[in-house]
């Protein structure tokens, strides 16, 4: 019971700073364990938020504000407020730097979707006439090496789209391919810092070089290589019947953003990499390149409406693009998650809970125990909170261990639908065809993947 107390200890563990005697000790108090069980109840509401349809940012707020109210109280009373207020600065800090670089991918993935990038992809699939056995490879690769660049959500939702049109009626074949989709997606995602929320972390806090992710490209094609291959006999030999659609859908400027998209990654990498600025500001100065553009269709849209005496704004309009627009829907409840996870979790660091965990798994199970438990673990919770745990514990352990963990974190949400973005995501897209049961009887599959692939990086890198 204590180990278990201990393991549950790592989600809810994040050190705001370095512990002085000034810092108060209040794991065995009532507000420490308050604390836990306010967390604890908010998290239930985030596991269940597609039953309660209470969107999962609303009660981690909530939670974060009563959790600092607590803090703020002892401190108060202790006369140590100033502690507090550096406290709170810090992970608000720390949640500025991933909520404006998150913003800005959010905004050109939005942007692409508008331009048709993503529908023309699809449609190039469908029309390509492949087989259900082919469409389940192509879809797979597509979303292990689109996913480093897209991000793995995005990634799973197009890919599941392309599936769900080609195999309309064949709910086992979706159901399978699903599970493909989501394994490749996260797979690809932990070898690149912009294909996961929690590889961006690593990245942004310095602890693996830019190129230190591609050493992780091997490990993370094995991890979805081997449940692929075992997973294709589940598909029905023969071809779905003809879909064909529309050739043209993507919008004047779709190309264009796609290469300023990967221009404002260059510039992060650049700038992060030979002047040492943080990523998120090379990402800020890519959002100006398509505000730019935006500017000049904006332009072309004012002539065409002119010429074709048509309203501004029209539809039919193939210029009118506004960036505020890409801005405003990006996913702000999950960007108000992370806000309340980060300072939720850090409240709870705060109280002390950190130093116990952290000596129970680097210092008795090891650091290589430790990552794997680490996967496991991320597959049951959120890997976002698990990994901030990792990072602020900053346990001493080798350039080839952090990229274990940053494995595992990244592949680990496979072993379950709900362990990952992708995986959920897909549940509602594809309801009643995915679920968590057609997921889980493939889990021992994916852990056959997950295992080799902790094998091969111990053996490459280790």
């Amino acid at each position: 019971m204590k180990y278990l107390s201990l393991v549950f200890m790592l989600f809810f563990s994040w050190p705001l700073f370095a512990q002085t005697h000034d810092i108060l000790d209040l794991t065995q108090s009532w507000v420490g364990y308050t604390a836990l069980g306010i967390f604890a109840c908010a998290y239930v509401f985030v596991i269940f938020e597609e039953q309660l349809g209470l969107r999962k940012s609303k009660p981690v707020l909530i939670a974060a504000g009563l959790i600092w109210i607590l803090l703020a109280y002892v401190y108060k009373v202790s006369g140590k407020s100033d502690h507090i207020e550096d406290a709170i600065r810090h992970n608000f800090l720390e949640y500025t730097e991933l909520f404006f670089f998150l913003l800005v991918a959010m905004t050109y993935i939005n942007a692409m979707l508008e331009r048709g990038v993503f529908a023309q992809l699809r449609n190039w699939l469908i029309n390509k006439g492949y087989s259900y056995r082919s469409l389940f490879w192509v879809t797979g690769i597509l979303s292990f090496f689109i996913s480093p660049v897209a991000d793995n959500l995005t990634t799973a939702l197009i890919m599941c789209a392309v599936v769900m049109a080609v195999g309309e009626g064949h709910s086992k074949f979706i159901g399978v391919a699903c599970v493909n989709i989501v394994v490749a997606a996260n797979a690809g995602g932990a070898f690149s810092p912009f294909g996961d929320i929690t590889t961006l972390m690593v990245w942004q806090k310095g602890v693996i070089a830019f190129t230190g992710f591609f050493d992780l490209f091997i490990p993370s094609l094995v991890n979805y290589l081997v449940p692929a291959f075992i997973m294709q006999f589940a598909i029905a030999k023969g071809c779905p019947m003809s879909s064909v659609t529309s050739e043209k859908v993507m919008k004047f400027g779709g190309g264009t953003t796609v290469l300023l998209f990967l221009l404002t990654i260059l510039t992060a990498i650049c700038l992060h990499s030979y002047l040492h600025i943080p990523p998120v500001f090379g990402m800020m100065l890519g959002l100006g390149y398509l505000k730019l553009f935006s500017f000049y269709l904006m332009r072309k849209s004012s002539q065409w409406t002119q010429q074709t005496d048509n309203p501004p704004g029209s539809e039919n309009d193939p210029y009118n693009f506004d960036v505020f627009d890409k801005i405003a829907q990006s996913e702000w409840d999950t960007l108000f998650f992370f806000y309340g996870i980060i300072l939720a979790v850090g409240g709870l660091g705060l109280i002390g809970y950190l130093s116990l965990t952290s000596t129970f798994l680097y210092g008795e199970l090891g650091a290589t125990q430790a990552n794997i438990l680490v996967g496991i673990l991320s597959a049951i919770v959120d890997n976002i909170p698990v990994m901030f745990a990792v990072l602020t514990m900053a346990p001493e352990m080798s350039y080839s261990q952090w990229q274990l963990v940053t494995l595992t974190a990244g592949v680990g949400g496979s072993l379950l639908s709900i362990g990952s973005a992708a995986g959920v995501a897909l549940m509602g897209q594809a309801r009643g065809q995915y679920t968590f049961y057609s997921h889980l009887k493939w889990t021992p599959v994916i852990a056959l993947g997950y295992g080799a692939s902790i094998y091969c990086h111990l053996m490459i890198n280790g």
